[in-house]
């Protein structure tokens, strides 16, 4: 029996496992970030204990004191959420050896795979068709460079331990290869390539396997609106395909699960080209984000068939689809402005309501939005019997929705799914980066399209007057609990923390931003990021002369690599980042003097 759930997770996602645990009478565990202490899902849970820190590392990437906060809090199972730790081996691993339950595939499914090169040998053992490409890590140019002989360009590389999309670079010549090389060198070993198809739709299948060897597919899923290979609209289930191609997926999804023994939910994607053709990218052994589109159409509580599974009860019935839904990522990203993140206060939050509108969220008024976590806010799930209306009903909860204090992309979708080319289906997984988004990028054109830009003004903050009680969050022995006393019995005026604007969603409201905003390169010669990422690595040491056009810094955004070079001749003085670090748009990366500069300076 699973009665107590640690889930190792945070905000939306582990908000939404507290309320399937609590529909279940299961008591569930929060942990918690600092930053995160005064969030929702940590006052949801029945129990929440602290983390202490902010960095992923030392919080909910920190293996180690994940498990002893739950043999403290006495947890028989361990959700891990998706993202984080959700797809390490060696933590389930541990999470079994504890004598806890995971509620997940096994730690052999996760390295089965999780490795991407591991994955597509699987799939070809069981007659399953990947892209086309090199089922081998890459062991030098050579290789690459025979594979274009033989395949072309466009090329794709990949890391083999990416994922969620992460790690993937599109070549189109020789000299984005020299680029590549340039930036990972010897780390290039830790990458495979494929063939890049430009047009071609990306449609999932949401799998259940238990442990008596029932296997379901809920629905298909069309997850073709992306930008950088992530996600913005998915749909359940996946329109307009070609005939065969559902029974195909189906027929390969169930042999990836068999092959190798799958308990649990997980997600097979693929990349469908427009004459049939089905290609297989990867397994997704964990809970997807989009999740929730297969509830609506199904009925089926997911988070419910992962516990009763990883219980060892049988699958539930899985009903056909009947209806259609959609689901919206509400990023805080600004399309008027080529969805760089937007950070703030929110100001002002008002959700849609009404027949089959659904939300999934983890944030309030007043929260404090950084630079330090993922930018997704929330989701919109909007169903209807058929997809026409689904679409109506979309437009309208999309136009309900106000978020003020930073920007998101609500009015961009209406626009999308209002467009002719949507109408049957999603065209390909380029469609919104190539054509729609240039439209955005013309104000006329986004005008036309009803997409104005938000607003960025920060909150003004929350009322701080006294009330007759007021509340604090207090830790005792690490276990979060709140503690509400009669106001009289402090001195100074109080009020209560959860309704002052006090809940940073993203880590602190300490700006991190040195640079002068809008300046890619200051007088002074620091080169600052033209985006919000992390460094995958600096390539240039203290000292070290480059030329313009050198590689100076691997930037990996919305999981996509870019590269910062050197903006003229010059020698690097002051190099402000690290590897693993997260850096927001216009902040400080490497200082490059010109050589004139330092001339004039040495004489």
């Amino acid at each position: 029996m699973i009665n107590r759930v640690l889930i190792a997770n945070r905000s939306e996602i582990a908000l939404r496992v507290i309320r399937t645990a609590r529909d279940m009478g299961v008591k569930s565990i929060a942990v918690y970030s600092d930053s995160d202490r005064d969030a929702q899902f940590v006052r949801e849970a029945d129990e929440a204990y602290a983390l202490v820190g902010t960095a992923y590392a030392e919080t909910y990437m920190n293996a180690e004191r994940l498990l002893e906060i739950a043999r403290k809090a006495e947890a028989d199972a361990v959700h891990p959420g998706y993202g984080f730790l959700s797809e390490v081996p060696e933590f389930a691993r541990a999470v079994l050896e504890a004598g806890m339950a995971w509620i997940g595939p096994s730690p052999e499914v996760l390295d089965a795979l999780g490795d991407k090169i591991k994955a597509r040998r699987l799939a070809e053992s069981v007659n399953v068709s990947p892209v086309a490409g090199l089922s081998d890590p890459v062991t030098g140019r050579d290789v690459v460079d025979a594979f274009v002989a033989e395949n072309g360009f466009p090329i794709v590389t990949k890391k083999a331990d990416g994922g969620g999309g992460r790690g993937i670079t599109v070549m189109e010549s020789d000299s984005d290869l020299d680029v590549f090389f340039t930036a990972h060198g010897h780390h290039a070993e830790g990458f495979f390539v494929e063939r890049f198809i430009r047009t071609a739709r990306h449609v999932e299948t949401q799998c259940a396997r238990d442990s008596f060897g029932n296997f379901a597919v809920v629905s298909t899923r069309d997850c073709s609106v992306q930008r950088r290979n992530q996600k913005l609209i998915e749909e359940a289930p996946a329109p307009a395909l070609p005939r065969g191609v559902e029974e195909t997926l189906v027929d390969w999804s169930h042999r990836l699960f068999d092959a190798v023994g799958y308990e649990g939910l997980g997600t097979c994607e693929f990349l469908v080209e427009a004459d049939g053709r089905v290609n297989f990218l990867e397994v997704n052994p964990r809970l997807q984000v989009e999740h929730t589109v297969s509830e609506e159409v199904t009925g089926l509580d997911l988070v419910e068939q992962q516990i009763r599974i990883a219980a060892g009860k049988r699958l539930a019935e899985v009903p056909s689809p009947r209806a259609h839904s959609f689901e919206f990522r509400i990023t805080c990203e600004d399309p008027a402005s080529g969805m760089i993140p937007s950070t703030g206060t929110v100001s002002r939050l008002r959700w849609p309501l009404g027949h089959g509108v659904r939300i999934e969220s983890g944030i309030n008024e007043g929260d404090v939005v950084t630079s330090d976590f993922d930018p997704m806010l929330a989701k919109l799930i909007v169903t209807a019997p058929t997809r026409e209306a689904a679409i109506a009903r979309s437009r309208r909860a999309l136009a309900e929705l106000e978020i003020k204090g930073v920007a998101t992309p609500a009015s961009m979708y209406s626009a999308v799914i209002s467009l002719d080319e949507f109408s049957p289906a999603p065209p390909s997984t380029r469609w919104f980066e190539d054509v729609v988004l240039p439209k955005l990028a013309d104000p006329a054109e986004a005008s036309s399209l009803g997409v104005a830009p938000a607003s960025s003004v920060s909150a003004t903050p929350a009322s701080t007057a006294a009330e007759e009680r007021a509340t604090f969050v207090v830790e005792l022995d690490g276990r979060r609990m709140e503690l509400t006393v009669p106001r009289t019995m402090f001195a100074t005026t109080v009020g209560t923390s959860r309704h002052r604007g006090f809940q940073p969603l993203r880590g602190g409201a300490r700006a991190r931003n040195d640079a002068k905003s809008g300046e890619l390169v200051d007088p002074t010669g620091m080169v600052n990021s033209q985006i919000q990422a992390i460094v995958v690595r600096v390539c240039v040491d203290s000292g070290q002369r480059v030329s313009r056009g050198d590689l100076l810094v691997v930037l990996e955004s919305m999981k996509m690599e870019s590269y910062v070079h050197a903006p003229y001749d010059g020698k690097v003085t002051d190099i402000a980042v690290e590897a693993g670090q997260n850096v927001s748009a216009y902040q400080p990366l490497v200082r490059v003097v010109r050589n004139e500069d330092e001339t004039t300076e040495e004489k």
